[in-house]
């Protein structure tokens, strides 16, 4: 209708069919960044741009540049203007980076060598992207925070998708996400469908609302997920109470004590101010710490609602000479190196308990903070980030989520120089280089791998890459035990999917689980979508099968979610190792079920055969167990290759 056409502010017209408008009900009824003069986007040593390449840098009012090396940056805002109502001041109409993340990110998939890279001379090395010499381009699509959140707007990011698309991107990185909504409801998943349409790898975070099940989002199938897990690396400050015990924790802190004095300790409870709640100061939310009893006194607040940097600055606002930060329970062992304002230190939850048992039963309790000290080959690495968003997928359980993790704790990368490393005005610190955590951090780790393994295969679709690089997955840590979550106990797929990522191996997996466009229509058809959802997806009309299951998506792990009785499901893998090799199957079956891989040897005696299998699962009631979700394995292998699938199966 033309009411509708004068309230269209995108029309995707080059690579997906649609419009986005703001219309009320009756309306919608009648219609169906980054940093750049980083040195890590430095070109030096780069030849000319390559002639493939369509995109550009749009008008940007705040001086961005295009080089040889970042050879695209573009804004997308109309979505976010139409919500508020309102014209866009300046600050809006450009790629700059105000907060770090498109800087980071950005890098940490495609940054080129920096060396002496550092933060407050911490982390000292050669910073680098997983694929350092590609090329990269920016489209940034998120803006301040308006009330309830929404700083990512739909409309905006497809038009983002539609325009990189047509760019010629060969691999998109996206460190955003939401609550997990249904596959036609969300944005990304549309984007993402069109993309891989193309031929383009899409990299999404898994999210930053773990430990609690459930949790996971960016679950499309054609999409590769990625959880966040620890380095090896950790930045330590220890809390040496005055009965001389000794309590390890993690730090950024730019200033230390200025000597090894020890101060009086307060909780916050017993720092509030007279109008605050205990249960608000213990978390030492803003206004809610008395000054006359947090001065000169090392100020403990635990984690939880406010940011942890925001904690040490109210203790520093309060007068207080250092913060301790201590986990709640569901943080458990997880903790996190944080740039804070003044001297302060992170501790797990169990030291945590200790430190509070010596602060409630110690007339005039002390402590003294420790300057920060970078230490390598921490044990056991990597560990599950207790933030990293869990499984299993609220939208479709057959496909198991996340599907991979990553490094996404305490990661060195550039950053943006006009706020400082803590994202607060009161933070007068300038760095180019900055530690930050959050599955936004891992996701980029796998665009980079994923850049490096289009370079070396070229001619492999983005389903293949993924299967490459779940399947060789490793799932123990640096003491060869299986990997541990935050809480201390043995994770499971719904944390880290198919296991910790390990690039040289994904460069040869052996076998490939691929899946074609046409696999995810059918998908979709199982889905029960009909004409109308599927344009959504396709420009044109799609006949869907007479028969197809959601169980038959050649996915690389298997997710059975109503196992009653036996089930029966199948997988295609094609050849993309030996030419000549035989491989056998080993199962380790989720408890109480019996699983038997059919045929148990696959020959193959070329590059790009294809072989199908079946995967029995049955329900053995006498070893049931009481858990909602158990856990295996299947393993093929030819003695040179591994080729690992999860195996998650739910009781009906």
């Amino acid at each position: 209708t033309e009411l509708a056409r004068e309230k269209i502010f995108y029309s995707y017209t080059r690579n997906i069919n649609g419009f986005a408008a703001i219309l009320d009900d009756k309306e919608a009824s009648a219609i169906a960044s980054v940093w750049p003069e980083s040195k890590s986007f430095s070109d030096e040593g780069y030849g000319p741009i390559p002639s493939r390449w369509r995109g550009s840098c749009s008008r940007d009012v705040g001086g961005v540049v295009c080089n040889r090396k970042l050879i695209g940056a573009k804004f997308f805002n109309k979505g976010y203007s139409a919500f508020i109502g309102d014209a866009l001041n300046d600050t809006f109409k450009t790629v700059r980076d105000h907060e770090g993340h498109g800087s980071h990110t950005l890098s940490t998939a495609g940054g080129n060598f920096v060396p002496g890279a550092s933060i407050f001379g911490h982390a000292n090395g050669t910073a680098k992207g997983g694929s350092p010499r590609a090329r990269v381009a920016a489209y940034k699509v998120c803006w301040p925070p308006l009330v309830g959140g929404n700083e990512c707007f739909d409309a905006d990011i497809i038009a983002a998708f539609d325009a990189a698309i047509s760019d010629g991107v060969d691999v998109l990185s996206v460190s955003l996400g939401g609550n997990p909504s249904e596959f036609f409801e969300d944005g990304i998943s549309i984007g993402a469908f069109h993309a891989v349409k193309k031929g383009i790898s899409v990299v999404s975070s898994a999210g930053n609302s773990g430990p609690d099940p459930g949790t996971v989002s960016n679950v499309s199938p054609w999409m590769f997920t990625v959880g966040a897990s620890t380095l090896d690396r950790e930045f330590v400050s220890y809390v040496q109470l005055g009965n001389n015990k000794q309590l390890k924790g993690a730090s950024l802190s730019s200033v230390a004590m200025s000597s090894r004095t020890f101060y009086p300790l307060i909780s916050g409870d017993k720092a509030k101010a007279a109008d605050a709640l205990a249960e608000d100061a213990i978390l030492c939310q803003p206004e809610t710490i008395d000054p006359k009893k947090a001065k000169g006194k090392i100020l403990v607040c635990v984690r939880g609602i406010s940011g942890r940097t925001d904690k040490g600055k109210q203790a520093l606002l309060a007068g207080a000479v250092g913060m301790i930060l201590v986990n709640d329970r569901k943080s458990g062992n997880e903790v996190i190196a944080d740039p804070h304002l003044l001297p302060a230190t992170h501790i797990n939850f169990t030291d945590g308990n200790t430190l509070f048992a010596y602060i409630n039963f110690t007339r005039n309790p002390t402590a003294y903070i420790t300057p920060v000290e970078t230490k390598f080959g921490l044990k056991p690495a990597p560990v599950m980030a207790a933030f990293s968003s869990r499984g299993p997928s609220l939208i479709e359980p057959s496909i198991l989520k996340p599907d991979i993790t990553a490094p996404g704790v305490s990661v060195l990368a550039a950053f943006t120089e006009l706020v400082g490393p803590t994202e607060d005005e009161s933070d007068k610190r300038r760095t180019p280089f900055c530690l930050q955590s959050g599955t936004s951090m891992s996701c980029p780790h796998v665009s980079g791998i994923v850049g490096l393994l289009k370079s070396l295969h070229p001619d492999w679709s983005p389903a293949a890459i993924r299967s490459a690089i779940m399947t060789t997955a490793r799932i123990r840590d640096d003491t060869g035990n299986p990997m541990l979550d935050s809480s201390n106990k043995r994770a499971t797929p719904f944390a880290h999917g198919s296991g910790h990522v390990r690039p040289n191996r994904a460069m040869d997996p052996g076998l490939v689980y691929d899946i074609t466009v046409n696999d995810y229509f059918n998908f979709l058809c199982a889905r029960g979508y009909n004409q109308s959802l599927l344009s959504l997806f396709s420009d044109k009309p799609y006949a869907c099968p007479k028969s197809y299951g959601v169980m038959d998506l050649n996915y690389p792990s298997i997710s059975v979610s109503q196992l009653n009785g036996s089930m029966t499901v199948s997988r295609t893998v094609k050849n993309v190792g030996s030419a000549r090799s035989t491989y056998k199957a080993r199962v380790r079956s989720p408890a109480g079920v019996t699983v038997l891989v059919k045929p148990s040897t696959l020959k193959f005696e070329k590059i790009g055969e294809e072989k199908k299998f079946e995967v029995k699962f049955e329900l053995n009631k006498s070893n049931a167990k009481s858990e909602d979700y158990v856990f295996g394995e299947l393993l093929w292998s030819d003695g040179s290759h591994y080729v690992r699938s999860p195996i998650v199966v739910k009781y009906k």
